[in-house]
């Protein structure tokens, strides 16, 4: 019984100094996580693919020690960030940084026109001088940037059997020519000239990159001018609504002309009825000829 509390106590001691390593280990980490030349944050604009955009890196001295010749470096390179550049320096630096406080590195960052939207990590190195261990210091890390995709539509606007006074359709083709996708597409019309027969909000949904999609509507074609008024609501690449309004002249023709355009056929019902006619008025003309060459041939035969 008394070996087994001694071995008890032994394994309570292991334990206890374990605790304690681990505790001084976690503490002398936390001291140099927090008493260090840091990135405090990082500042970018609107990254996209063919455009640059302004990159502010805030960098914190908390070592309890003023520090010089602090260079920033982003190391972009075709291995690590292809795709990516500067325009101008890739490296700055700053003759000195005071114990607390900041200074700000900035950047031009480009990106190739070939990157797709998404997220990327752009690599850095900080190096100083410990003014009080005359240490040159050397750090690397990294920070998030994103690349989103431009929005970029064009429509267009198609019409079948566009004639005033007819029923027709119309058309509208939403051309996505960005390198994002949107989506919840939808299409509200408010037509000019022309009565709208079917649904007037029409649900699209998704309209892929570099592809469109279409929407019909039945109507009834009042004049010769009319306009296709329609705000479009749809979520960007980022998933932020989104509003367009367009205005779009719909071609429509009048009777003469889609006559001459061919679109239509000249009635004949008038040709037919105006020969219907004639054919009367020559018998009639013929019956009257007739009834009087019959009187005639009496009288002469009663002489």
């Amino acid at each position: 019984m008394a070996k087994e509390t001694v071995v008890s106590g032994f394994e309570m001691k292991q334990k206890i100094f374990s605790i304690t390593v681990l505790s001084i280990f976690i503490l002398v980490l936390t001291l140099n996580i927090i008493s260090s030349v840091n990135v405090q944050s990082v500042s970018v604009d609107k990254l996209y693919p063919g455009k640059a955009g302004k990159v502010i890196i805030d960098v914190e001295n908390n070592i309890g020690d003023d520090v010089e010749d602090v260079s920033f470096t982003l190391n972009i390179n075709q291995q690590a960030t292809p795709g990516f550049s500067t325009q101008g320096t890739s490296e700055k630096s700053q003759d000195s940084i005071n114990d607390g406080d900041q200074e700000s590195f900035s950047f031009a960052l480009k990106v190739g026109n070939d990157v797709k939207p998404g997220d990327y990590n752009i690599p850095y190195t900080i190096k100083y001088k410990n003014t009080d261990t005359e240490e040159i210091v050397t750090k690397t890390g990294s920070f998030g940037v994103s690349v989103g995709a431009q929005t970029e539509l064009d429509f267009s606007v198609e019409t079948k059997d566009a004639i005033v006074g007819k029923q027709g359709k119309v058309t509208l083709e939403i051309i996505n020519s960005g390198l994002g996708e949107i989506k919840s597409v939808s299409v509200d019309i408010n037509p000019e000239g022309f009565e709208v027969l079917s649904k007037e909000k029409v649900f699209v949904g998704t309209v892929n990159a570099e592809d469109s999609d279409i929407v019909t509507w039945d109507v009834l074609f009042e004049d010769d001018n009319p306009t296709l008024n329609a705000v479009i609501t749809y979520k960007d690449f980022d998933n932020s609504d989104q509003t367009k309004s367009i205005s779009l002249p719909v071609k429509v023709y009048t009777q003469e002309e889609a006559l001459k355009a061919g679109l239509i056929k000249k009635s004949k019902v008038g040709i037919y009825f105006g020969i219907f006619i004639a054919l009367i008025l020559i018998w009639i003309i013929y019956r009257q000829l007739k009834k009087r060459n019959r009187k005639k041939r009496n009288s002469e035969n009663g002489r």
